[in-house]
C-alpha cells in the first residue's frame, strides 16, 4: 500500500496570500511586530516554526516561548478566517488536483493506496484553506501538521504511524510518497526513506527541485497519467 501524503499550499491550492496576510497581523496583534515578513519565505516551513523565526529575527524576547507561539497561532487561525471568507480574494486549485485526486479513488479502494497530507499549516488551518478550494477535508484519510510538530522531518513518520493505526497494516518507508512544492517537501521524507513526487507550482522552479533531490518533477500536476504513473511507481 501507498500512503500518498499532499502539501496544501503551493501544491493542491494557492490562498492568494490570506495566510501571509493573517499571520502577519496575528504577530502585530500578539506580540506587537511581525519582524521582517515582507522579505522572509513562508514556503517549506511549519506554521510555528514561521512564528518562531520571525519573533527570533525581530530581537523579540518571547522567540522561543511556547505559550507566546501558541497564542500568536491561536490568533492567527481566527484571522485567516475571515481572510479566507473575503469575497475579495478567491482560493483556487491548481490544474490537474481534482483529476489526480479522482484517479487515485479506484487504487484506494483496491486497497492499494491511501491518500492524506503533509503540511506545515495547524490542522484547522489545513481545513479552513481546502474547504476554500471547495476540497472536503475528509477526502484526506489521514495527516500529519505543523500543529503536531514544529519541525518538519517529524511528520512523515507521525504519518505513517497514523496511516499503519487507520489500516492496520503496517506502511514501509520505501512505500511512502510526498507530493510537494518545495525542497523542504523533499528533504523531509529523508529521515525515513520517503520519495518526493515534486511540482513546480510554488515558488520553485523545476531545475531547484531536481537539485533537492525530487525522485520525479513535474512543472503542474495537469499530466494526470505521468503523475500518477509517478506517484504509484
Amino acid at each position: 500500500m501507498k500512503l500518498i501524503l499532499f502539501d496544501i499550499d503551493g501544491t493542491l491550492l494557492w490562498t492568494d496570500g490570506a495566510g501571509r496576510r493573517a499571520i502577519g497581523r496575528a504577530l502585530v496583534e500578539e506580540v506587537g511586530t511581525a519582524g521582517p515578513i515582507d522579505g522572509y519565505r513562508l514556503d517549506g516551513k511549519t506554521d510555528p516554526q514561521i512564528v518562531r523565526e520571525l519573533l527570533g529575527l525581530a530581537g523579540h524576547p518571547a522567540a522561543t516561548d511556547e505559550r507566546t507561539i501558541a497564542s500568536v497561532c491561536d490568533r492567527y487561525l481566527a484571522l485567516l478566517a475571515r481572510e479566507l471568507e473575503n469575497p475579495a480574494r478567491h482560493t483556487r486549485l491548481f490544474d490537474g488536483v481534482p483529476e489526480l485526486l479522482a484517479a487515485l479513488v479506484p487504487h484506494e479502494t483496491a486497497g492499494r493506496a491511501l491518500v492524506g497530507l503533509l503540511t506545515g499549516n495547524l490542522e484547522r488551518g489545513a481545513v479552513m484553506k481546502l474547504r476554500s478550494a471547495g476540497l472536503d477535508p475528509a477526502r484526506f484519510a489521514v495527516g500529519a501538521y505543523g500543529s503536531d510538530s514544529g519541525h518538519r522531518p517529524d511528520l512523515p513518520a507521525i504519518a505513517a504511524e497514523r496511516a499503519a493505526r487507520r489500516t492496520g497494516r503496517a506502511v514501509a518507508s520505501g512505500d511512502v510518497v510526498i507530493i510537494g512544492d518545495t525542497p523542504a517537501d523533499v528533504a523531509c521524507g529523508r529521515p525515513i526513506g520517503a520519495r518526493t513526487v515534486a511540482v513546480a507550482t510554488g515558488s520553485y522552479g523545476v531545475a531547484a527541485l531536481r537539485a533537492a533531490g525530487a525522485a520525479h518533477v513535474f512543472a503542474t500536476l495537469a499530466d494526470t497519467a505521468r503523475v500518477l504513473d509517478a506517484v504509484l511507481e
